[in-house]
């Protein structure tokens, strides 16, 4: 694997992973990679199998999630379990998790409180608290990566993908990278950073958890980056009538544009909110779920992480599964400012009244219309 070869010397080669794995059913793709829920025949134990398409230069992004995952294990961290090498592919063994993301377990619950939200966070920081202990800043923490280990209600959560983490050594970083909406005001901004980014994030997804919606939105990422640059965000009412001052005062510790004053995960996790001292019990479920299911309909529409964030960048949107597809319609041309990964396919999903655009990518803005269905994404 490129020049770091010999740092790979434990992986195991194969001509044929069929031969080890029989392969269940595909549970997501990406450009270069698939996951598939495989069953180990000498054992008959389930993994998450991740099949990466081997590059001629070598694939350092991958070379350094193999490097963490192989550091770190933790109860709320999604290991890997084995590694493999064919001809063409990198095979990760994952542990498999089968509770599904942490939006559609709130939607599945009817009763939904701060409480509940605040036992969330309390796991993430743990395990973040681990990963930064180890030398291992996430760099991409956001709710479509946090997984439920299992579908029992008192499940465990989980923190996965960890393609864009790092090692520090001196704890400062300078490559911007994450997902627009999560990224540190710091990151933004092109100056060297520290683990202190992860802890924004979990900020961010605590504002999410107890609204339903993202504390910055702008229909351009340009606007969009320059309020988070400014920590610009507000409690809107009604939305934030019935949460405890303690909660906000968590989020806003959490939240600190000036990362020196921003909590660390030790300070978080001594917090009154995140100990249960302060949480609500009140029933907050009507409020947060219509929210999220108006902001974060597409749960399955996966938008992927900017590797680096400049402008010009390419990102590719994923649909539905193919059952949930009531109709459609194929795009045979795009305007100027897009590029087609492929044929673009637009459908309209069973649980939703839009239309969406697979495996497309524009650069930056692109915009496609159909029969007078806008569709916008703002990159």
């Amino acid at each position: 694997m490129g020049r770091h070869e010999e740092d790979f010397v434990w992986k195991k080669n194969t001509e044929n992973i069929q031969e080890i794995f029989d392969f269940m059913e595909e549970l997501g793709s990406g450009a270069f990679s698939e996951v598939y829920m495989v069953k180990e025949k000498k054992t008959g134990k389930m993994f998450a199998m991740k099949c990466v398409k081997k590059k001629q230069n070598g694939d350092l992004n991958l070379e350094n999630e193999i490097t963490v995952l192989r550091r770190i294990k933790h109860d709320n961290v999604v290991g890997m379990e084995d590694f493999y090498e064919s001809r063409t592919h990198y095979y990760l063994v994952m542990q498999l998790v089968s509770g599904g993301e942490l939006f559609d377990r709130i939607l599945d619950r009817g009763v939904y409180s701060e409480r509940d939200a605040s036992k969330v966070i309390q796991q993430v920081l743990q395990a973040v608290e681990y990963l930064h202990q180890s030398g291992v800043v996430h760099r991409d923490l956001k709710p479509e990566n946090l997984l439920y280990y299992s579908p029992d209600e008192d499940s465990k959560i989980m923190i996965s993908d960890f393609g864009l983490s790092k090692m520090v050594d001196n704890g400062i970083m300078s490559t911007a990278c994450g997902t627009p909406g999560y990224v540190a005001p710091e990151v933004l901004a092109q100056k060297p950073y520290s683990r202190a980014v992860d802890c924004w994030s979990i900020g961010v997804i605590t504002y999410i958890l107890l609204c339903g919606y993202p504390p910055f939105y702008e229909e351009t990422e340009s606007r969009l980056f320059s309020k988070i640059m400014k920590a610009q965000y507000e409690f809107d009412s009604p939305f934030w009538d019935d949460i405890s001052d303690s909660a906000k005062d968590f989020i806003r510790n959490m939240m600190q544009k000036n990362p020196s004053m921003r909590y660390t995960t030790d300070q978080a996790l001594r917090h009154p909110w995140i100990i249960g001292k302060t949480a609500r019990s009140q029933d907050i479920y009507y409020s947060v779920s219509v929210q999220i299911q108006k902001n974060f309909a597409r749960s399955k529409w996966k938008v992927s992480p900017i590797q680096s964030l400049k402008p010009h960048v390419k990102r590719v949107i994923h649909g539905p599964p193919q059952s949930e597809i009531r109709e459609g319609f194929t795009a045979e041309r795009a305007n100027e400012n897009e590029t087609l990964e492929r044929k673009c396919l637009c459908c309209r999903s069973l649980t939703t009244h839009y239309y969406y655009c697979l495996n497309i990518s524009m650069s930056p803005i692109g915009s496609l219309q159909e029969e007078g269905l806008y569709l916008h994404f703002s990159l």
